[in-house]
C-alpha cells in the first residue's frame, strides 16, 4: 500500500507543533529525550530551518499529521528524527516516513543517514533496524547510521513521482474535508459529530 509522504512548509509549523502536543508524554520523552511542554515544543519548531532542513508528514483523512520525519542535515549526514501518533503505529507509517527521508538525503548527495535516540525507543530501533542501520548504543542512549547509495537519475525522477503522488492526495483529502463541512452545515439539524469530531450542528 502506497502511503502518501508530503513535504511540509514553514507556513504549516501550528500543525507540526499540534502532531507534537499530541503524542503522550512518555513518547515526547522518547522523541526529544525530555517530555517537552508546550513551549518547549513551540522552540523546538521554531528552531527549524526549513531552508535547510525538510520536514515530511503523513496526514489522516482530516489533514492532522500522524506521523513527522525531520531531516537536519550537516555537510556529510542527514540526521533523522521520527514520531507517529500510537492508533497509527503498526500500518507502515514509520516506515514510509523512514524511506521518503532516506531517498530525500541519498537525492540531496549526502552519504550517510543518522538517528540518535534513547535506547528504550523501540519503535525507532526497530525501524533502525529493518533498515539495515549499524546501531551502537552507550549509557541509555542509541546511534544508528545507514550509508546511502549515490543518486541516480532514476532515483531522482522517483522523488519527483514521489512528491506528484502526496500533492494529488493532500489536494483530495483538503476537497474531501471540505465537502464534509459543507455537508455539516447542510445538517445543522444533525447533533452529532463527523469524523473529523467535529459537531453537524
Amino acid at each position: 500500500m502506497n502511503i502518501a509522504v508530503q513535504r511540509l512548509n514553514e507556513r504549516e509549523s501550528a500543525g507540526l507543533i499540534a502532531h507534537f502536543l499530541a503524542l503522550p508524554a512518555e513518547d515526547r520523552r522518547l522523541r526529544f529525550g525530555s517530555s517537552l511542554s508546550f513551549e518547549g515544543i513551540a522552540a523546538y519548531v521554531d528552531r527549524i530551518d526549513f531552508e535547510r532542513d525538510t520536514v515530511f508528514v503523513i496526514h489522516d483523512d482530516c489533514l492532522a499529521l500522524v506521523g513527522v520525519a525531520h531531516v537536519a542535515f550537516g555537510d556529510d549526514l542527514a540526521e533523522l528524527g521520527l514520531s507517529v501518533l500510537p492508533p497509527y503505529r503498526g500500518h507502515g507509517v514509520g516506515g514510509a516516513l523512514f524511506e521518503r527521508a532516506a531517498a530525500h538525503a541519498r537525492n540531496r548527495f549526502i552519504p550517510r543517514l543518522f538517528m540518535h535516540c534513547l535506547a528504550e525507543n523501540a519503535p525507532v530501533m526497530r525501524i533502525a533496524r529493518r533498515y539495515g542501520m549499524d546501531v551502537v548504543t552507550d549509557f541509555g542512549d542509541a546511534d544508528a547510521h545507514l550509508a546511502l547509495p549515490r543518486a541516480t537519475a532514476a532515483s531522482i525522477t522517483g522523488e519527483f513521482v514521489t512528491d506528484q503522488f502526496a500533492l494529488y492526495d493532500h489536494a483530495l483529502k483538503a476537497h474531501t474535508a471540505a465537502w464534509r463541512r459543507i455537508n455539516a452545515a447542510l445538517h445543522v439539524a444533525v447533533a452529532a459529530p463527523d469524523r473529523c469530531g467535529r459537531l453537524l450542528s
